[in-house]
């Protein structure tokens, strides 16, 4: 196990001494440190590993981490088109309305999401202002002018991360809060009335000129220059800088091995952690004790029901619509209109009477994307080595939220000793990838087709299916599961067709992994296509009602509980109003 990793477990007793509770607002101050306690370099590495620590949306515990989980599930795609809240409609229902997109500042997701990420950025200021009084001492114990800037550096890029993490949810106008306040009466004075993305910026800026492409302390849960560059070009691809972005993506993909040479499972493999596919990711660990705060929590509600090898909670499932998005054409590629991969659905038993279900065999002459296989489970189709998928059995309510499950979250059975919570085996160790190699050739692709090297895009596309073509399909009794088809595409012939096959793209390879609400939003197309998404699922599960989206809706709501402790400081968003 990689040492970042380990430096981790011991840190509940630090975790007591600077977290932040229940909200950055109704603490006591932090990072108050008289020159009798002047920091020490054990000190201030401790405060590093612990701003790290927050990646994982954690602060403590294991239950009720869900909307501050790293990989987004509920945010960033219950609330798309590619997956519902799942479980049944009592179980955590303010979930619901965040699928349906009629969330109240009350709605008590907001508050997790909210002081969870506004603790990381609380010890990433703690850690800044410590290691400045460090190295402004007199003292011997001091770092080195590379390994203090090395250090600010990681702290920067963790605080661009946590604050872009929110400003995704909650919108650019956030209070800002660095280093230089150290008072909690002076944070409760911050308002948001200003778009913050300029110091994201700034941070992801300095951590992309001064940190390496070898990982600090050659320790592999560490952020590197890949990372920073990755970050920034992203952060620049949402305020739509494309030709900014561009270098910063080609610059990570020559420097990286090529993508077809890393296995798309690779990504989803617990024994394939931290591998060159992994540009920032959460890193997840079950203690040596069996606990799991350190785990992967914030994803553990999409474990299976039922007569499943691990047993709850039966949240997190894929979308009818989701899973016929991965039909073919003849030709090997995607079918871009998502009328027509909708008729005649593949719908898997879904509606079939007892007897039905019964004597149920999957039509293995339907043509799909592999890649489908590797991130669905879907009835009849092995489900990684666990055995065949059995459908109903291992569902919580299916008439609820539909036949399938969700595969990229879960370990194999064989993995199980030492990276599960016994008796909870929900709780893994496997990492979540925040941003992964294909993604940065999706987004420089995407960026190639804003600026109109339709050459270049379609090479990065074409890049990603090729990898995804090396996939062995499925087999039921020795036979494929299905026609499994991918091509790579013969040109680009308009920048609108580009974008359109990018699009389609990004939801087949990232499916289930965070990004597709987000990037819906910044396409300005969430209006169209959920609405019409929420007209063809809604024939097939009650989860899914016509919806009416709103502007408003590409955010969320500030907690209510954050505008009534400001005392009127905090002004709600558009969201909540």
């Amino acid at each position: 196990m990689k040492k970042i990793k380990q430096i981790i477990i011991p840190l509940c007793l630090m975790f007591a001494l600077f977290s932040c509770g229940k909200g950055f607002l109704e603490t006591s101050p932090k990072a108050q440190i008289t020159d009798e306690q002047l920091p020490t370099t054990k000190a201030v590495n401790n405060a590093l590993i612990a701003a790290y620590g927050l990646v994982n949306g954690n602060i403590n515990g294991t239950w009720g981490n869900y909307s501050s989980a790293p990989s987004q599930w509920l945010f960033g795609e219950v609330a798309s088109d590619d997956a519902h809240k799942g479980s049944s409609n009592a179980d955590q229902s303010p979930m619901n309305d965040i699928e349906l997109h009629k969330v109240l500042p009350s709605n008590d997701n907001l508050p997790t999401m909210w002081n969870n990420y506004y603790e990381g950025v609380i010890r990433c200021n703690f850690t800044l202002k410590m290691l400045a009084q460090l190295q402004a001492s007199d003292v011997s114990d001091k770092f080195t002018d590379e390994e203090a800037t090395s250090i600010e550096a990681q702290a920067k890029f963790l605080r661009a991360h946590y604050y872009f993490f929110m400003t995704r949810v909650f919108g650019n106008e956030i209070p800002y809060i660095d280093e230089s306040i150290t008072k909690t009466a002076d944070a409760a004075k911050v308002a948001n009335d200003v778009d913050i993305t300029p110091k994201i910026e700034e941070d992801l800026k300095f951590a992309v000129e001064n940190l390496t492409y070898e990982k600090p302390n050659n320790e592999a849960g560490r952020v590197d220059k890949y990372a920073a560059e990755s970050y920034l070009g992203k952060l620049y691809l949402y305020e739509k800088k494309y030709d900014q972005a561009l270098p910063l993506f080609k610059d990570v993909i020559s420097k990286k091995p090529a993508l077809i040479s890393i296995p798309f499972t690779d990504n989803f493999d617990i024994n394939k952690e931290n591998g060159p596919g992994s540009i920032f990711a959460a890193q997840q660990i079950i203690n040596p004790d069996g606990s799991g705060d350190n785990g992967n929590v914030g994803d553990m509600l999409s474990g299976f029901y039922g007569s499943a090898p691990v047993s709850c909670c039966g949240f997190f499932q894929p979308s009818l619509d989701l899973v016929n998005a991965y039909k073919v054409d003849a030709n090997g590629l995607p079918i871009l209109d998502p009328s027509d991969y909708r008729k005649n659905p593949y719908v898997s038993d879904l509606g079939l009477d007892t007897a039905q279900k019964r004597h149920y065999q999957v039509d293995q002459s339907l043509h799909f994307d592999p890649r489908l296989d590797y991130t669905v489970a879907r009835r009849g189709v092995p489900f990684k080595d666990w055995g065949i998928f059995p459908g109903d059995d291992w569902i919580r309510e299916v008439a609820f939220a539909g036949p399938f499950l969700s595969k990229k979250q879960m370990i194999n059975k064989a993995d199980f000793a030492g990276n599960t919570v016994p008796g909870t085996e929900e709780i893994t160790g496997l990492n979540v990838n925040i941003i992964r190699l294909a993604d940065v050739y999706l987004m420089a692709a995407e960026c190639a087709a804003q600026t109109n090297d339709l050459a270049y895009a379609l090479a990065r596309v074409n890049d990603v299916r090729s990898r995804a073509a090396l996939l062995p399909g499925k087999k039921i009794d020795g036979k494929p599961a299905a026609v499994y088809t991918i091509k790579p595409y013969p040109s680009f012939a308009s920048k609108e067709y580009a974008m359109q096959a990018i699009e389609t793209e990004r939801r087949l390879e990232l499916a289930l992994e965070g990004h597709r609400f987000y990037d819906l939003v910044r396409w300005g197309i969430a209006k169209t296509v959920i609405e019409s998404y929420q007209n063809f699922e809604k024939e097939y599960v009650s989860a899914s009602k016509t919806i009416t989206f709103e502007k408003k809706d590409e955010i969320f709501p500030i907690p209510q509980q954050q505008i009534d402790r400001s005392g009127g400081v905090l002004k709600q968003n558009a969201a909540g109003q």
